[in-house]
């Protein structure tokens, strides 16, 4: 394996009179409180865990849309890491607000919907207000990272029929469910979404758990997967530390869960996906 880079760990400073806490839907989440990691720590961990390079992804149930403590993190380290920063898409200014946070260093935009504070799944994301934003991402092929739940899925199709073109890269193949084992129907929505060339996958430790319930199977989820998606778009993210354990533990758990695949496709999900969709890491 060439390289391993992780697409989603976040940093919370303790600091919060510098970088004020604004959580998006105006609750914070628990993770955040419990586990707050700055940049320096990440990096430590990031050398204990063997990770070579990562993508810093703002952490929006702490900041909301202020990318003020994410654009340090990367211009302290800007050999190791690169951030996908939050706008508010449907503001009048947010292409604007995006170049802001482009120029600030950061290179992938992040569309939270659904999480651990909004159990609901939003119904924004196809709103015509988004559609400017929609327009400069794709246009600059500039990686939308999509927070979503299954249901918001046809919400994305629609998005992505006026612009099929758009990069984007869906969190823990938004949570879909994959207890009913092959041919997995459950997550027809996911599957469906293979039919667009520049979707792309997250994959973390909370759909291997998934992988592993029911009648599925890890190595029968990782074929499906990877029959419909291939391996060129997966990639692996640890939720750092959201995901309550040591980096180095979340980092061990993929590859145990991985090596069932060939020495190219692991190498492709641990680093080669993150690298296509994020140039600036090969700098």
């Amino acid at each position: 394996m060439k390289q391993i880079i992780d697409t989603h760990p976040h940093v919370i400073s303790p600091d919060t009179q510098k970088y004020p806490l604004q959580p998006v839907g105006g609750v914070q989440s628990s993770w955040s409180q419990a586990h707050a990691v700055t940049h320096e720590e990440l990096v430590t961990a990031m050398d204990e865990a063997g990770i070579d390079k990562a993508v810093v992804v703002q952490a929006s149930t702490a900041y909301g849309y202020d990318n003020s403590y994410l654009a340090e993190t990367v211009a302290a380290h800007p050999d190791r890491l690169t951030g996908v920063f939050a706008v508010d898409v449907l503001a009048p200014d947010a292409v604007e607000k995006i170049q802001f946070w482009q120029g600030k260093g950061l290179t992938g935009l992040r569309l939270f919907t659904a999480g651990s504070t909004m159990e609901g799944q939003a119904g924004w994301l196809n709103d015509a207000r988004a559609r400017p934003a929609w327009a400069y991402a794709t246009d600059i092929r500039l990686p939308v990272c999509v927070q979503m739940r299954p249901q918001g899925i046809p919400q994305l199709d629609e998005v992505l029929e006026r612009f099929p073109e758009a990069t984007i890269l869906i969190d823990h193949l938004a949570r879909s469910v994959f207890e009913d084992g092959p041919p997995y129907r459950l997550a027809e929505r996911l599957w469906g979404l293979a039919r667009f060339p520049n979707v792309n996958l997250k994959l973390t430790l909370r759909n291997f758990e998934a992988a592993e319930k029911g009648q599925s199977t890890v190595p029968d989820f990782l074929e499906h997967l990877l029959s419909t998606y291939g391996a060129r778009r997966v990639a692996w993210g640890s939720n750092f530390p959201a995901a309550d354990k040591p980096l180095s533990e979340l980092v061990r758990r993929a590859l145990e869960a991985l090596a069932v695949l060939s020495d190219e496709d692991r190498s492709e999900i641990m680093g080669g996906t993150a690298l296509r969709l994020y140039p600036a890491l090969a700098s």
